[in-house]
């Protein structure tokens, strides 16, 4: 057990981004960053593309790193049965796209649905996980400055 180190993407395309569409049981529908675990020896630009890849099938190339923030999970089944999820580093990056050809995803999450593009104007509209997403999100792909979000204790994972 330890701390989790995540790579995740904010995919910028043409004023929309590529977002995950995901339900689970106890956070019904909601929308998440694609990306997911870094592997040891892996570096975080390494993850994000890899993680993108499996998750999307896009191909994409980060160009900024845009924001941290962490995530406790405080249920205790979920610690119990999942003690590698249980504490989490979002390192969350502006990638673009490398052309717009698009590969059949290899390794989806569970609770992922799909993937859809959602217009920069309407992200005020969705439920974003985690939700330190939701008021943030447009400043992270508009400023220039990372940004730390803070930690969350939640009750329950999400995708």
């Amino acid at each position: 057990m330890g701390i989790r180190s995540t790579a995740k993407a904010i995919i910028i395309n043409k004023d929309k981004v590529l977002l995950n569409k995901c339900f689970d049981e106890h956070n019904g529908e909601y929308y998440s960053l694609p990306g997911g675990g870094q592997h040891t020896y892996e570096t975080l630009h390494e993850a994000v593309i890899r993680e993108c890849l499996e998750e999307t099938g896009y191909c994409v190339v980060p160009k900024r790193f845009a924001a941290l923030c962490e995530e406790i999970c405080e249920n205790p089944k979920t610690r119990e049965l999942y003690p590698e999820y249980i504490h989490k580093m979002y390192h969350i990056f502006l990638c673009e796209l490398v052309d717009d050809i698009t590969q059949k995803p290899t390794e989806i999450d569970e609770m992922q649905v799909s993937s859809e593009w959602i217009d920069i104007k309407h992200l005020d509209k969705i439920r974003l996980l985690p939700n330190v997403l939701n008021k943030n999100i447009v400043k992270m792909i508009r400023s220039q400055t990372p940004m730390f979000l803070g930690s969350e204790h939640i009750q329950y994972n999400h995708g």
